[in-house]
């Protein structure tokens, strides 16, 4: 991941949000007082909070993990 100190950021911050947007590769921003903080685009935090909400719904993992598994095995072997 790609990493930043906050002086910089704070002087190239259009430029980086466009980037992490772009590219959909977060960036830690990097302080003095060693506490940091990433910054990833929108949709890419949509995306992660819509995994977390239905990894929390108990047996949809191994729902979809069995959905999975069913639609490799109905697909037709060209041997």
């Amino acid at each position: 991941m790609t990493s930043i100190n906050i002086t910089k950021a704070r002087a190239k911050l259009n430029q980086i949000v466009s980037e992490v947007n772009e590219f959909s590769q977060p960036i830690t921003i990097i302080n003095n007082r060693g506490k940091n903080a990433v910054l990833i685009g929108e949709e890419d935090w949509k995306a992660i909070q819509e995994t977390l909400y239905l990894n929390s719904i108990p047996g949809m993992s191994q729902s979809n993990l069995a959905s999975k598994e069913k639609e490799i095995s109905d697909q037709p072997s060209f041997q």
